[in-house]
């Protein structure tokens, strides 16, 4: 799915709320189920969790701009906390949730234990440039190149939002309020306005402003 089209699909209602209710209790039972097997020692059922969330904690990691390396070592301290305390989560269907707000806090530790450290010579970082992430090479099409290019210029709140909206798969709600430490309520006006400030920057900038809704 298109980034830009992630980025403005709808919440469902009425007969089709329903069914999205449905399909997260069958989603909830299923998580539930492989963290019960990976307690166990169900090397596939571990597996499977890594499959379903490992994007989600590296979403994070990025969405906190952190180097490639950096966010590496987020997402490999995050699953090792998560075996240190697989049997005692509160909610196994919340292993998501979980792990969003274990990748913010390590982030957050990353983040800090940089700002104390004293660059010298070699070790100066790069200075930030208005350039597409580097992911952004991936997406094959111009309008989602002028989204990334739109993205980077945004705030930063801005910014960690719509990255992590534009996963795929997209975390829950909760997920990301977790990730961003963002009341679930806030997500959706917030998304709002965010959409509204890439729309004027991609104006100012001349590029070819995507459909965004």
């Amino acid at each position: 799915m298109s980034p830009a089209t992630q980025l403005t699909s709808t919440t469902a209602s009425g007969p089709n709320a329903a069914v999205a209710d449905g399909s997260r209790r069958d989603d909830d039972h299923l998580t539930r189920r492989l963290v019960r097997r990976a307690i166990d020692g169900d090397q596939r059922a571990w597996d499977e969790l890594v499959a379903r969330f490992g994007g989600l904690v590296w979403s994070v990691a990025r969405a906190h701009r952190l180097s490639p390396a950096d966010a590496a070592e987020v997402s490999q301290i995050t699953w090792l906390r998560l075996v240190e305390n697989l049997d005692r989560l509160h909610d196994p269907a919340r292993v998501g949730a979980w792990l969003a707000t274990t990748a913010r806090r390590q982030c957050i530790r990353q983040l800090s234990a940089r700002s104390r450290t004293v660059p010298q010579g070699d070790d100066l970082p790069e200075q930030d440039s208005q350039s597409p992430p580097p992911d952004a090479g991936l997406l094959a099409s111009e309008r989602d190149h002028a989204l990334w290019s739109g993205l980077a210029r945004l705030p930063d709140r801005d910014r960690r939002l719509l990255r992590l909206l534009l996963s795929d798969p997209a975390p829950a709600y909760t997920e990301i309020s977790a990730a961003l430490a963002m009341p679930i309520g806030s997500i959706g006006p917030t998304r709002a306005r965010a959409l509204e400030r890439l729309r004027r920057e991609l104006g100012r900038s001349g590029l070819s402003e995507p459909r965004l809704g």
